[in-house]
């Protein structure tokens, strides 16, 4: 299974693509999609393009990405959740079933306590991930929310194959 993970971002969108064969996991890329252009529908629509190549050129299976968190800032927050939008819309036109992950559940999932700091996301996907270099921090963070991901689906594939065996 390829997975995508997504960072969303208005001005930075890290993305991270892993390949999923039982307890392996195997990083194949990663990256940042930096916003361009001053209005704020040219900078969506450029993370749009962007991340659409990433998904044509990668061919994940599944997406995930991290859900938004609200700050103090409610026009951040709003322009955040625009950002968030375009990572949920470009893999699901792709066709792809997209799961969504909350921040502190990703940290939990990658380092084993929920208010870890980027430093500590970065270490621990690193040793997941050897010799995997990162584009920058926002990328890091899209590889963890893959392998959160990886991680629920291998749990999900031995909950199914649990009761298969008790059907049967």
């Amino acid at each position: 299974m390829r997975v995508i993970g997504v960072d969303p971002g208005l001005r930075r969108t890290g993305w991270g693509v892993v390949d999923v064969a039982g307890t392996r996991v195997r990083h194949v890329a990663n990256g940042i999609c930096v916003s361009e252009g001053a209005a704020l529908a040219a900078r969506l629509l450029s993370l749009y393009r962007q991340l659409e190549a990433v998904v044509a050129r990668h061919a994940p299976e599944t997406a995930a990405v991290e859900q938004t968190f609200v700050n103090k800032d409610a026009a951040g927050t709003l322009k955040l959740g625009q950002a968030r939008a375009i990572a949920l819309l470009v893999p699901a036109a792709a066709g792809l079933p997209v799961a969504e992950y909350a921040p502190n559940a990703v940290k939990k999932c990658v380092v084993g306590v929920g208010h870890a700091d980027k430093d500590q996301v970065a270490h621990m996907v690193a040793l997941q991930l050897p010799g995997a270099k990162f584009a920058g921090a926002d990328a890091a963070d899209a590889l963890a929310i893959a392998l959160c991901h990886a991680h629920h689906a291998r749990s999900a594939d031995r909950l199914a194959a649990a009761i298969a065996r008790s059907d049967g």
